[in-house]
């Protein structure tokens, strides 16, 4: 189904190049607080990322580098479903895309206040844990993110570089510090074949979801398409390249994790930066885990951005093509960025953000926020590599010359797809087990289940009732 080019698409600006988009993947997937609940999670963790590598993380990369490539169009994953399925199951997706980060920002954030309370050292740790210091920090964080990619991407994209830059280079001090404190102290954590293999336990299966969640992200920066410099070309040798660098710092960046701190012990939220902290101070360079807390905040201050950068681009395009209110679709007059689109996205979920709190502790609320965005986030998965299959089938397949195609002809498709559409399936699955820290296992699934169906049935009445306007004999 093809659309016409669309006006407000065509005043946006192409300010991305490779470095950027690589760096922005960093941002976008990689995130120290999945190492962090990783290490809490145990040895076993190390087997769960190697699997999710496998079988998840690159064949969604294949997935994602086809659709990219075939269809390099501002929306991404929303038009790649409307490509495949039609106008009402695009809309499905997208919202669903841009309603789970209403959670997601939430527990980002949330985990990224957390984790620059080492910026204080170990005498400020507490704040980790503190309510107040975590609301708080999280709406300044929301705020210097939105703003800037408010601006534009010409100021935005440094934030996502510096992002990607700040994510990446604290786990390489990580990793450093606990060859280190090995040498010296020996591990908290003795491997064998046998602990790092996956076990089933109704209290930690909830974390296996995460595994899968903390490889996602690679699709973002494909609804930014039309702000990309070649796309085509640009997004298979960035999406490889950050992929690669990704999967071997969340397998070594958990292990050194547990090497310095006892995984019972590791906070899931800011566990890298106690671990750093911790094994710093053990080495008597107590200022090296305060420059990591100072770099990471930086760092989580790319992700959220990135976030809010690719995110708000999908209701920008549905807006555009008219099922949501038409103000959705606007284009700053001087900045050239769908700030409308940006600015009721952060709205949303700063509510969220302090509604997640109410009779909840600070890590019930932040995994409360946790699995509804992993809910939300994999049912537009469900529909990308459906989607992926169905057009394999189309004419122009083969015909595109840039179009970098997953290897093994249909076949091929059909062995990555249905792979991504079971894991994130199982996901979803696993996320609504509430973990054994959970203080009040009904209340937890109350509010994961009624928040997610209520978010989902609010987008359906959005959608049907654009429908009506658009044909008003329609009943």
């Amino acid at each position: 189904m093809s659309h016409p080019q669309r006006e407000g698409v065509s005043q946006l600006r192409r300010e991305m190049g490779f470095w950027d988009v690589l760096l922005f993947n960093i941002a976008a997937v990689l995130g120290p607080r999945w190492i962090a609940a990783a290490a809490h999670n145990g040895t076993s963790s190390l087997s769960l990322w190697v699997l999710a590598a496998v079988f998840f993380f690159f064949p969604t990369a294949l997935v994602i580098t086809e659709l990219s490539s075939r269809f390099p169009s501002e929306g991404g994953l929303y038009i790649w479903t409307r490509e495949a399925f039609g106008d009402s199951h695009g809309f499905v997706a997208g919202w669903a895309y841009w309603v789970y980060s209403f959670f997601y920002f939430p527990g980002l954030l949330v985990a990224s206040t957390a984790m620059s309370a080492y910026i204080g050292g170990l005498g400020h740790s507490h704040l980790a844990n503190d309510k107040h210091f975590l609301v708080a920090g999280s709406l300044i964080l929301l705020a210097v993110a939105v703003g800037l990619n408010i601006v534009g991407l010409n100021i935005g994209k440094w934030l996502q570089n510096a992002g990607g830059v700040g994510t990446y280079a604290p786990l390489l001090v990580l990793i450093a510090i606990a060859i280190a404190v090995y040498s010296r102290a020996g591990s908290h954590v003795h491997l064998t074949r046998l602990n790092i293999l996956p076990t089933w336990d109704f209290d930690t299966v909830n974390f296996w979801s995460q595994i899968a969640f903390a490889f996602t992200g690679l699709e973002l920066v494909c609804a930014m398409s039309e702000e990309v410099h070649n796309p085509r070309r640009t997004f298979p040798r960035a999406i490889l390249g950050s992929g690669v660098l990704i999967a071997l710092i969340y397998i070594l960046g958990t292990l050194a994790t547990m090497v310095m701190v006892t995984p019972a012990d590791v906070d899931p939220k800011s566990g890298v930066f106690q671990a750093i902290t911790s094994g710093s101070h053990l080495l008597g360079i107590g200022i090296v885990g305060v420059i990591a807390a100072l770099l990471v905040t930086v760092g989580n201050a790319g992700g959220v951005g990135t976030t809010v950068a690719g995110i708000a681009r999908v209701p920008f395009a549905v807006g555009i093509d008219s099922y949501l209110p038409a103000f959705f679709g606007k284009i700053h007059p001087r900045w050239r960025t769908p700030y409308i689109a940006i600015l009721i996205q952060a709205g949303i979920s700063a509510f969220i953000l302090v509604l997640a709190q109410i009779s909840e502790t600070v890590n019930g609320a932040y995994q409360v926020l946790v699995d509804a965005a992993i809910i939300l986030y994999f049912l537009p998965f469900l529909y990308m590599y459906a989607a992926v299959i169905k057009l394999a089938y189309r004419a122009d397949r083969n015909g595109n010359a840039e179009a970098v195609l997953i290897p093994g002809g249909r076949a091929g498709v059909w062995i990555v797809g249905l792979l991504g559409f079971f894991i994130c399936l199982l996901s979803m699955v696993l996320s609504m087990i509430p973990p054994g820290e959970t203080t009040n296992k009904a209340v937890f699934e109350l509010k994961l289940i009624g928040g997610t169906s209520v978010a989902i049935l609010i987008g359906l009445a959005l959608y049907w009732n654009s429908k009506r306007r658009r044909n008003p004999g329609l009943q």
